[in-house]
């Protein structure tokens, strides 16, 4: 779809977690991935420090090597915790479990640190000067007719993943995103609870 034909309320309601419904079979131009991340790199940054890094991986062997990270962390820290999730949301994450190989785009928001070690108390700064671009890269991706989902599953296994991708180790991760083009057009806003019931004004009460 084309940026210009979807209007912002409608690209923020209903940018989903795309899992079942992304397409496995038809490759996903690079360079509209990096015209995603050209929009994403708008997004704020703490003191202007710009340390987000953004791993693309592409190649067969290398998403297969993530993706039986993926697999290993839900088959082992979620899958036994699987009642306490929507039957819906544990059947979709599974899918995407078992697929996420396949998957043509695997995107992982990573930020450059000057240590390996996290710093000590809140982290709110830190990780809110990547969150927010890696969500406006999925709202960039979703204009555009691709699907993602944001998916931290596999950070149980953070530090072998980085393995994989010749990470060094002050750079941490933050998500990992599937993109690919999406099969069908249909998608709603999802349900939410009233605004009524989560605002608070002046106290909490």
């Amino acid at each position: 779809m084309d940026a210009a034909a979807m209007g912002p309320d409608e690209l923020l309601t209903t940018t989903r977690a795309v899992r079942r419904r992304l397409d496995l079979t038809r490759p996903v131009d690079l360079d509209t991935v990096k015209e995603c991340l050209r929009i994403a790199l708008q997004a704020p940054s703490g003191g202007n420090a710009q340390q987000w890094r953004w791993m693309v991986v592409t190649d067969p062997a290398q998403r297969a090597a993530v993706g039986r990270w993926h697999t290993r962390a839900w088959q082992e820290r979620f899958l036994p915790r699987q009642e306490e999730y929507p039957a819906a949301m544990v059947e979709s994450a599974g899918h995407l479990a078992r697929h996420i190989a396949d998957v043509p785009v695997l995107l992982i928001p990573c930020l450059e640190l000057e240590s390996a070690a996290l710093p000590e108390g809140s982290q709110a700064s830190l990780w809110g000067s990547l969150l927010p671009a890696a969500w406006s890269y999925m709202l960039a991706a979703r204009a555009r007719g691709l699907g993602t989902a944001w998916t931290t599953v596999h950070l149980a296994y953070e530090r072998e993943v980085a393995e994989v991708l010749g990470l060094p180790d002050n750079v941490r991760q933050g998500a990992l995103i599937p993109t690919a083009h999406v099969l069908g057009t249909g998608f709603r806003p999802a349900r939410r609870r009233p605004v009524e019931e989560v605002l608070y004004l002046d106290r909490w009460s």
